[in-house]
């Protein structure tokens, strides 16, 4: 996916086909790889920049830890690796393209629309768009990080479920946000009514988008058809 986000991007995978091979380990790149450096390095200048409030960035830690926990105790690898694998082929053409799409609209966009926030000296619009990005790059760099420690189908799909829901709340006070700015400090201030209007399209296109891929596909697909894999009877197999 353009804006370095890949296949493994589990949050926004189409429930259409199954893998019931064991993924190789040459696809498990993940945390050391070139595209996890990348968003490496977003989540550390939007940390470093004071644009990520405390309780985000606590956020990103404990489920780090929380996420381990589950792996390890809760939801340790199944026996057999056929179990663990992909729930959706990454050679699908309508799975890829969709994470092409929420991709860009999730993450490359709203990065552009920061940085010329910041050309423009927009400190509200670039305040209220930062907490998506940065929750979104955390949550990219742990489904990485979960495919590279081999985290079991339950655990894996509980990351972007999480933090799905986290950024919900976030996509919500940023829409509050951009729909308030019909004052005159930001009418007819130094930010241009185009910002202004591109900002508001983007806050409702990333609210609905993530919105649906939280309660139209992981909840009521992805993880029920990880349970099922995981604690299904062996003659599924």
């Amino acid at each position: 996916m353009s804006g370095g986000v890949g296949p493994t991007y589990n949050d926004i995978a189409l429930p259409k086909e199954e893998e019931h091979h064991a993924v190789p380990t040459s696809t498990l790149a993940g945390f050391f790889s070139f595209r996890q450096l990348n968003i490496l390095a977003v989540i550390i200048v939007l940390a470093a920049s004071g644009l990520v409030t405390i309780e985000d960035f606590l956020f990103t830690i404990l489920t780090l830890v929380y996420f381990f926990f589950l792996a390890k105790l809760i939801f340790p690898p199944h026996n057999n690796p056929n179990r663990d694998a992909p729930l959706t082929s990454s050679t699908n053409k309508i799975f890829r393209i969709y994470v092409a799409s929420a991709g860009i609209v999730g993450l490359l966009i709203p990065i552009c629309y920061i940085f010329e926030g910041i050309v423009e000296d927009d400190k509200r619009g670039v305040s209220a768009a930062a907490p998506h990005v940065f929750l979104l790059a955390s949550q990219v760099f742990m489904e990485g990080l979960a495919a590279t420690c081999g985290f079991s189908a339950p655990a894996r799909t509980l990351v972007p479920i999480v933090y799905n829901a986290r950024r919900v709340l976030t996509l919500v006070e940023w829409l509050m946000s951009e729909f308030s700015r019909e004052t005159p400090e930001y009418g007819t201030g130094t930010v241009s009514a185009r910002r202004i209007y591109a900002g508001k399209v983007l806050a409702v296109v990333n609210l609905g988008v993530w919105s649906f891929n939280l309660f139209g596909v992981l909840i009521p697909v992805y993880l029920p058809r990880a349970f099922k894999r995981y604690y299904g009877s062996s003659k599924d197999d």
